[in-house]
């Protein structure tokens, strides 16, 4: 069965999660934080995932938007930034993240071939609005759909209910790409055609399913949706 529609997780793989630490720190006057961004916005990103997994499985859910806040205050106070200024300038950048170089014309490239393409992600729904229209996305998506829809975070099978539920497909006619390993695991055993996009050379998650495809970066998945 040939593929349908083509489904992005946002943050990581559509958008560029380190660029909010990246560009405060190359601010004029941010000397300070300059020697620590990188470890504060993989701190951030870590404790982000890891607190929407624990509010999933502990049935505490609240919206991105908080776990987001939760997890730079904890990166924030392990490198030792305590400037409130500073949290509060991350935080605005978090709205506007650029998307990955390839990703414009990957979009473009399935739109033009004529397949449905969305975005499935954690993100609370002003969030993905804003980082969509600030990267210029907006024409190249048929749909952004959030898991506020259904109160529980990645990777509960509700969540993945909601690609074929809103584009009447079935699993297999779906290509998902996700840069988290888990993602693309657990969409992979919900019965997606999975691509992990891992641009940063991890190994492979010890999970019960793997991902179809493994690539660095978002460039070939028109060719793997046509081939699919």
């Amino acid at each position: 069965m040939s593929i349908k529609v083509c489904v992005f997780d946002a943050y990581g793989t559509l958008f560029d999660v380190a660029a909010a630490a990246r560009e405060a720190a190359n601010e004029p006057g941010r000397e300070a934080f300059l020697p620590h961004w990188a470890k504060v916005a993989n701190d951030w990103r870590l404790k982000q995932l890891q607190y929407t997994w624990l509010r999933a499985v502990s049935d505490a859910h609240c919206d991105f938007w908080e776990v987001t806040q939760n997890g730079l205050d904890w990166a924030l106070e392990a490198s030792d930034q305590t400037d409130p200024e500073l949290r509060e300038r991350l935080l605005a950048l978090y709205w506007e993240l650029s998307a990955y170089a390839e990703v414009p014309e990957m979009l473009l490239s399935l739109k033009t071939n004529g397949f449905e393409t969305a975005i499935l992600s954690n993100g609370s729904p002003d969030m993905l609005d804003g980082a969509v229209q600030s990267a210029g996305l907006g024409e190249l998506l048929d749909d952004v759909l959030s898991v506020e829809g259904v109160q529980i975070f990645k990777p509960h099978k509700s969540v993945y209910d909601l690609v074929v539920k809103r584009f009447n497909c079935q699993p297999n006619e779906v290509l998902f790409v996700s840069s988290n390993g888990w993602d693309a695991a657990a969409s992979a055993g919900y019965g997606f055609q999975t691509a992990w996009v891992n641009r940063a050379g991890e190994p492979m998650d010890r999970l019960p399913w793997k991902p179809r495809e493994v690539l660095r970066d978002l460039t070939d998945i028109p060719k793997l949706a046509g081939e699919w």
